[in-house]
């Protein structure tokens, strides 16, 4: 970074840099407000980013995951490998959906469009989207090899100096089954960059600006000198933490180390468990997008997430491990193993910086992704309209410090629940009931987030399918530094048979679908939680009186003083 800047130049490239952040919010809003499905339009299962010739991400929209975004930061240079910058042109568009050189998995379609000024590239703009189906087996871990979990688009165009592929689009609609949504997402896709690109010129013009070179370094130095001065506050050395999760045909052990040093951070997954036969492996590029992310969450939340910041966190996994599974692993439900990896990273930051740290959360989302039609379903479909939908929600997260954790939020990948209104509209379902789950939570000074309870029923009275994909069934968050571990979740039928936590399964006809989803642990001892605190959760009922007395050891009298 230039030393030689007056104050007035420091100033005009930090605006030029605000302008920045603020196409690439523009560009992520275009995406959501024009998409087809909940899972972009609702949810907000999405990323967007600009980035300059070399592929290296120069800003990020705030509205996004950190798996698409941080994933995307290196698609982007799998997508010049194939298609250098010096053979595009004006008007093209490239496409994949590979999980290892997209974002994880074949839901999420990655979209790349080149920039122009005066006839010269300048720039790249990418985003990502959860399409709603991709072929296959439907959305969920019970494939054995990615052949069987959709379409395969490879790095291609998909359009050409303004010409759209109509051949591959029909190629895809017909593979999927629900092809307006993913035809009109893939449209969207392409608007969100096109917005992007306009905006960028713009900025260019306005500023004089013939490329984005010193800009860009700008970025990438400041950014990276930020994060180094970050994490040259934390004591060297090399901090370990483990997990055990509910695995799919057998559990699951997560095991990381983190190596602070002089030059940045260094995260191995040595010893974690092997691939699995099922969907639930993680292409490396999303463990490299959650674990980073991780870290983030405490060191250097301040600083924009660009290819400075993240440079300087640097993460191995052994080739064959779950965290780093080889093609043709499949891979549709990498989501429910990746997004734990932020609790291992925090699990080894709370070595050096307890004070920071929160407990663990459900993390992984509860998706249920309903299916009905004929040949879906066990048993008579009739003339019932056939479906499919992923509806997102979640649990609680970790208690935090200085705060309870979040009620039924999405952490950490920041999607929103999708309101059952909206299911309710594009699915033959009705949603009996969705409310927070009473001692869901953890205990502690702080309390974990409280999970929800959820009941689905066909609106036909039809037989209809669940694809599950969720954890902490088997094993609950756990608490930490004194804080009591959060509830494990429940999958069964109202009228009493329980369901496994992964796998697709038939709710019979006539019956009801009941998701009990996790609660988040708690930190710090329960005996120091506030009784004015304690009294307004139980008045709301988050704390039940029972689980007052139990778990944190005061009495009625002070629940009844501490109520407003």
């Amino acid at each position: 970074m230039s030393t030689n800047r007056s104050a007035l130049d420091q100033i005009h490239i930090q605006i030029q840099w605000n302008r920045l952040l603020s196409v690439v919010e523009e560009q992520a809003q275009t995406l959501v407000r024009t998409a087809f499905s909940t899972s972009a339009r609702e949810a907000g299962d999405i990323s967007a980013g600009v980035f300059d010739t070399d592929g290296q991400m120069l800003a990020q929209a705030v509205t996004g995951t950190p798996g698409h975004v941080n994933a995307m930061a290196a698609s982007v240079g799998f997508f010049l490998e194939v298609y250098p910058i010096e053979m595009m042109k004006d008007g093209d568009v490239y496409i994949t959906n590979d999980p290892w050189k997209g974002t994880g998995h074949l839901n999420d379609i990655t979209v790349v469009t080149p920039t122009f000024l005066d006839g010269k590239p300048v720039g790249l703009f990418a985003c990502t989207s959860h399409v709603v189906d991709i072929g296959g087996r439907g959305f969920g871990p019970d494939g054995r090899q990615v052949y069987e979990e959709g379409i395969n688009i490879p790095i291609m165009p998909l359009a050409r100096e303004g010409e759209v592929d109509r051949g591959l689009l029909h190629l895809i609609k017909v593979n999927v089954r629900n092809p307006i949504e993913v035809e009109g997402d893939i449209y969207s896709l392409m608007a969100c960059n096109e917005v992007g690109g306009r905006r960028l010129v713009e900025m260019m013009r306005e500023f004089g600006m013939t490329d984005l070179g010193e800009l860009g370094r700008h970025i990438i130095e400041s950014s990276r000198a930020g994060m180094l001065e970050e994490i040259g506050k934390l004591p060297k050395g090399t901090y370990r933490n483990s997990m055990r999760i509910d695995g799919f045909e057998s559990e699951v052990d997560l095991v990381g180390s983190l190596t602070v040093s002089e030059d940045g951070i260094d995260i191995d997954f040595d010893g974690t468990s092997g691939t699995s036969r099922y969907g639930i492996n993680v292409p490396l590029t999303y463990t490299q997008a959650y674990a980073s992310f991780g870290v983030r969450c405490v060191i250097g939340g301040s600083i924009p997430n660009n290819a400075g910041s993240l440079g300087v966190i640097r993460i191995t996994a052994p080739e064959g491990s779950i965290l780093n599974a080889p093609p043709p692993c499949a891979v549709a439900a990498r989501h429910v193993i990746g997004q734990m990896l932020p609790d291992v990273m925090l699990g080894c930051l709370n070595h050096i910086i307890p004070d920071k740290v929160p407990a663990e959360g459900t993390s992984c989302l509860w998706n249920p992704v309903l299916l009905g039609g004929r040949g879906i379903v066990d048993g008579d479909y009739g003339d019932s309209r056939p479906f499919a939908m992923n509806t997102f929600h979640t649990g609680g997260t970790g208690a935090r410090p200085g705060k309870d954790g979040m009620d039924a939020t999405s952490f950490p990948s920041g999607v929103r629940n999708t309101p059952v209104e909206v299911n309710e509209t594009i699915a033959p379902l009705i949603f009996w009931k969705k409310e927070y789950r009473t001692d869901s939570g953890g205990a502690g000074t702080y309390r974990g987030g409280t999970g929800q309870v959820m009941e689905i029923a066909h609106a036909d009275g039809k037989p209809f399918a669940i694809s599950s994909m969720f954890d902490r069934v088997i094993h609950p968050p756990r608490g930490r530094n004194g804080g009591a571990n959060g509830q494990t979740g429940k999958i069964y039928l109202k009228s009493g048979p329980k369901l496994q936590g992964k796998g697709r399964q038939t709710i019979p006809a006539g019956d009801t679908l009941v998701l009990e989803m996790p609660g988040g642990g708690g930190l710090g001892s329960p005996a120091d939680r506030d009784p004015a605190t304690l009294a307004i959760d139980v008045r709301d009922g988050f704390v039940s009186e029972a689980a007052a007395r139990e778990a944190y050891g005061w009495t009625e009298p002070q629940l009844v003083a501490g109520d407003d």
